[in-house]
């Protein structure tokens, strides 16, 4: 499996989730009980299933298991499609995992599920002081905190730089219109109308692709998915009557193909623009190899010039299993992992881990000092974009509450409903999920 691949499993699913069977890795020994010459075992479950990013993990786990002799880590792993299910399935059969690597848009229905343990008050503390705003709220719950965020990704605006040169456009765009016009610019196609280039790379690939992008430019128009207390959607606005008329018009105009894969046709130089996240940039190099030098990163357009920057941030954290026996040891080795600070550069484990696989935390601090000189400069607007990205919602629901907005943005990017209807299906539906579940 390619390191691209790696990636788009980590976050993108269907969950059309089969059964989960786990891997172990760093066997420790049997699960014991904390009397001298029995250690704690803490299991670890989480998606590093293979590769770079089960060895990344598995380092830090080392580490622990080698310098502490009362409490050891188990680390286990299934695919991302299976760990949602793996998480619930496990609950119910008394075997959960002591600490869990929860997709942050999952949370709400964690904890509603009682899985998820909320940090203790030091750990709250330590986690408020320590994230950027989107990254706490991405691991909070109804002003709670439930876990140590671990990556975190903001969206912005990837565009091939050769591929605007050739039309003529001098620089990324900054607003709507820069973008449209860019967009229709950029567009080739050939005699039959079958698309060479999408001027802006809008994807039908699957939840987090269509949907990530689509609330990226929410926020950056000042609108929200749903309400804040997460009972209501508020798509149904302004914002999102304007999200979905540009996206409709890029379409309309042939300027953005549903249809294509972006994460086939970007590397491919068959893209000129397309929004995504921040771990995007680790998977393009090898594709790309010395093509990847015509790969820049802006911020997310904003309608307007003078408005004020705004885009989608996502991500996962560690928190503690309700069922854990050793709550207080559990959080203690999270403690050391995510907020320890150590080594030549004075960063945590968990920052130096996400850099070493091309990703991000949300720790701002550690960042500037990793990705410091002579790192990729494609991700210092993702790690701007940490002090005005806006966490995706978790409430209980949420999950199908984006397959729901998902369905709808197909359906409008397909001609089958209107700007109007899908905004109305999407109020309708979303509205009667999240309602029924509080």
């Amino acid at each position: 499996m390619t390191r691209s691949q790696r990636g788009l499993n980590r976050r993108h699913f269907a969950l059309a989730l089969p059964s989960a069977l786990l891997t172990a890795g760093c066997a420790a020994p049997r699960q014991g009980t904390g009397r001298p010459g029995d250690p704690i075992v803490l299991t670890l479950l989480s998606h590093y299933s293979s590769g770079v990013l089960k060895k990344a993990l598995q380092d830090p786990v080392d580490e622990w298991n080698a310098t502490h002799d009362r409490v050891k880590v188990r680390t286990k792993a299934v695919e991302f499609t299976d760990l949602l299910t793996t998480f619930t399935v496990r609950q119910a059969a008394g075997q959960g995992a002591d600490i869990i690597q929860p997709y942050c848009l999952w949370t709400g229905q964690l904890v509603r599920a009682g899985v998820l343990r909320p940090a203790p008050p030091e750990h709250t503390a330590e986690i408020r002081r320590g994230y950027s705003a989107a990254a706490v709220g991405a691991a909070s719950v109804g002003g709670r905190v439930y876990g140590y965020p671990t990556e975190t990704q903001t969206y912005a605006l990837y565009y091939n730089a050769r591929l605007l040169r050739a039309a003529g456009v001098p620089r990324p765009p900054r607003t709507w219109p820069e973008l449209t016009d860019a967009a229709e610019r950029t567009m080739r196609r050939d005699r039959y109308g079958n698309t060479l280039v999408q001027g802006f790379g809008l994807s039908s690939y699957d939840d987090s692709t269509t949907v990530g992008q689509t609330l990226a430019l929410l926020n950056a128009a000042g609108g929200t998915f749903v309400s804040a207390d997460g009972r209501s959607t508020a798509i149904d606005s302004p914002a999102g009557r304007a999200v979905f008329e540009l996206e409709h018009r890029l379409v309309s105009k042939g300027a953005s193909a549903p249809g294509v894969n972006v994460y086939q046709a970007f590397p491919a130089g068959q893209v000129a623009m397309v929004i995504s996240a921040g771990w995007w940039t680790g998977s393009l190099k090898p594709l790309m190899g010395a093509d990847y030098r015509e790969v820049g990163v802006a911020p997310v357009p904003v309608p307007r010039a003078g408005d004020r920057p705004a885009t989608l941030a996502t991500g996962f954290l560690l928190g503690v299993n309700t069922a854990s026996r050793f709550p207080r040891e559990a959080w203690e080795f999270l403690r050391w992992l995510n907020a320890e600070r150590t080594g030549a550069k004075g960063v945590t484990r968990m920052s130096a881990l996400q850099v070493s696989v091309g990703s991000l935390t949300g720790r701002a601090d550690d960042m500037r000092v990793l990705l410091g000189r002579g790192g990729d400069p494609n991700l210092r607007p993702f790690l701007d974009a940490l002090a005005y990205a806006v966490p995706e919602p978790n409430m209980p629901g949420a999950q199908q509450a984006k397959t729901l907005l998902r369905t709808h943005i197909e359906a409008l990017w397909t001609g089958q409903q209107s700007v109007a209807e899908a905004l109305r299906g999407t109020r309708r539906q979303v509205d009667q999920e999240v309602s029924r579940l509080w």
